[in-house]
């Protein structure tokens, strides 16, 4: 049967229909069409804010650069972790709104403000690697063990011996807080010395323990270890640094070893009479701050500083600062000795 034509355009118009979406379908549609318009309406928007931001909108207000490991305190505020600890240091309120932060120095939680560095390492990336280059090298420096250490001004330290520090100075919690997040966990001791700020010659502390309070004070708890000259003093926030060269006791052989042998025996035989005279009450109390009297070693130059006992002797008799460095200086343990004789037939005599 032949269709006219307009059976053809009824045909046409059906099928035309059923391709059409069905009102449940038409409505699924235009859900989906609003959702994809608010999101592009909302990216074009988040873009459109982030675009305006710029670097100088992420600068720590205390150290004018780009965060580093940034932190927010209660108030709102954020700075850089190393900042706000350099900040409390000195006074226990917000840099900024001046607000109490007692509660959050004592608590200790500096959180890493996650959003802000995401935000950081999105729009930001070259200058955040940059950034944290130049922390990585603030570190490597802060690690050197030869150039620019710093220096505690307060009493002389001695190789192998006990150095209790009650920390409370500003200056010297920053110190020892970057002595612990480099790693080295070591600092020079100096005595001071007028004109000069502090003595030629030292000793080097390592820290084995420290035990922080919740004022930011601190007890540190050290031990003695190599000896060094100064070679150039300087200063860095606040605290003393110096360019060091170690040093160490020149060993001898033959027939020169064998009297200093004698003369080592000798003075320890002495040094051990005198500690054994004085009554049980002194022993006591030295041994709980030194600790007993080291044994005599069978090999003399065995140890780059010398015999333990000898700097045992010093650190107990508590003798002029002025002296105990000269004695530190020496690089002859023949020459040490012989200042140790002395002071022993002194002290024996009185």
């Amino acid at each position: 049967m032949k269709l006219g034509s307009s059976s053809e355009c009824c045909l046409s118009l059906c099928q035309a229909v059923s391709f059409l979406p069905t009102a449940e379908d038409d409505e699924e549609l235009m859900m989906k069409r609003e959702e994809k318009h608010n999101r592009g309406v909302c990216s074009v928007g988040r873009e459109s804010c982030l675009s305006v931001l710029t670097v100088s909108d992420f600068e720590c207000p205390l150290c004018i650069r780009l965060f580093y490991e940034p932190v927010t305190t209660p108030c709102g505020h954020t700075f850089c972790k190393n900042c706000i600890e350099r900040s409390l240091d000195h006074n226990l309120r917000c840099p900024l709104c001046k607000q109490p932060l007692q509660e959050y120095f004592k608590n200790r939680k500096y959180n890493p403000t996650v959003l802000l560095q995401e935000i950081m390492s999105r729009l930001f990336p070259q200058q955040l690697a940059e950034r944290k280059q130049v922390h990585e090298a603030e570190m490597a420096e802060l690690s050197n063990l030869t150039k620019d250490i710093p220096i505690f001004v307060c009493t002389v330290a001695y190789p192998g011996i006990p150095c209790p520090l009650h920390i409370f100075e500003p200056r010297y919690r920053l110190m020892m807080r970057r002595c612990m997040e480099t790693g080295t966990k070591k600092f020079g001791m100096c005595s001071y010395e007028h004109g000069k700020g502090f003595a030629d010659y030292g000793c080097m502390l390592d820290i084995l323990d420290l035990d922080l309070l919740p004022d930011g004070r601190s007890y540190v708890e050290t031990l003695g270890g190599s000896r060094f000259r100064v070679l150039r003093r300087g200063q860095r926030d606040g605290y003393h640094t110096a360019d060091i060269e170690y040093l160490e006791d020149h060993k001898v052989e033959g027939a020169e070893l064998e009297i200093l042998q004698r003369l080592h025996d000798s003075v320890y035989q002495q040094a051990r009479e005198w500690y054994l005279r004085l009554n049980s009450r002194i022993q006591d109390q030295i041994s709980r701050q030194y600790g007993i009297m080291p044994e005599k070693e069978d090999n003399i130059q065995a140890s780059a500083n010398g015999p333990a006992w000898c700097w045992w002797l010093l650190s107990v008799l508590q003798l002029d600062p002025s002296y105990q460095t000269t004695v530190l200086s020496l690089t002859s343990l023949k020459d040490r000795l012989g200042h140790l004789r002395i002071v022993l037939e002194y002290f024996s005599q009185s």
